[in-house]
């Protein structure tokens, strides 16, 4: 009897052991190149003024390699990080005790949730990230005005979404974690929108609201607006 007690005691502390669990906090924190995102506020961007009135995106499957390399998948969420909304952009995380070098997350909606139907919570279209059946979840949105738009209103409006083939405008980032800490800071840099493999001139293409080649260009610049905060900045 004695050694069975001590045999179940022995598996029960393996199996707690085995469940433990910390949190990882991740600020998300949005720029316009080296300064703060604030909606509403204005930007200099070479000869342009820019005042941005929404950005938002979706970021979703996180994975993470630890220290030996494996890979750990966490169970599929999805998080609209919104500007706007700064309950929005701090995200924890229940993951594996140990140590990370590395995040891996996919910015936008995965194609098998843009054809499952309707969805609740960050996903529900109220949030005003969907199009239709059709052509599914808004993956990231840009707005606001500039001195160089030739449209009413000096607008500029970048809805970027596509989840088919050579339309997929879902990006995974992976990113390299400077430390063992639990807490770290995101930068979102709106400003590599209009950067990167295409050069993006609110002058010449204000509007982007349809999956399609200037979506897939733009969103194969925001693919990079993605870095980790320094400690020491």
């Amino acid at each position: 009897m004695k050694s069975f007690v001590l045999i179940f005691s022995l598996l029960f502390t393996v199996s707690v052991q085995s469940q433990k669990t910390q949190q990882m906090i991740l600020h998300f924190q949005n720029h316009f190149g080296n300064e703060m995102l604030i909606p509403e506020q204005s930007y200099i961007m070479n000869r342009d003024t820019l005042t941005i009135n929404r950005f938002k995106y979706y970021i979703s499957h996180f994975q993470l390699t630890d220290i030996q390399e494996k890979k750990v998948k966490l169970p599929v969420q999805y998080y609209l990080i919104d500007a706007a909304d700064t309950n929005s952009t701090t995200i924890r995380l229940n993951i594996p005790k140990g140590q990370y070098r590395s995040i891996q997350f996919l910015l936008g909606v995965d194609s098998a949730k843009n054809v499952s139907g309707v969805q609740a919570g960050a996903l529900d279209p109220l949030h005003g990230m969907f199009w239709t059946w059709n052509s599914g979840y808004i993956m990231a949105k840009l707005e606001g005005t500039a001195s160089s738009s030739q449209i009413a209103g000096k607008q500029f409006t970048y809805h970027i979404g596509g989840f088919r083939s050579h339309n997929n405008t879902t990006r995974n980032i992976a990113l390299t974690l400077p430390s063992s800490s639990d807490t770290f800071t995101i930068i979102a840099d709106a400003k590599k929108w209009f950067v990167g493999s295409y050069e993006l001139m609110i002058a010449k293409e204000p509007i982007c609201h349809s999956p399609g080649t200037l979506a897939v260009r733009i969103a194969n610049n925001y693919a990079h607006m993605f870095s980790i905060l320094s400690p020491e900045k």
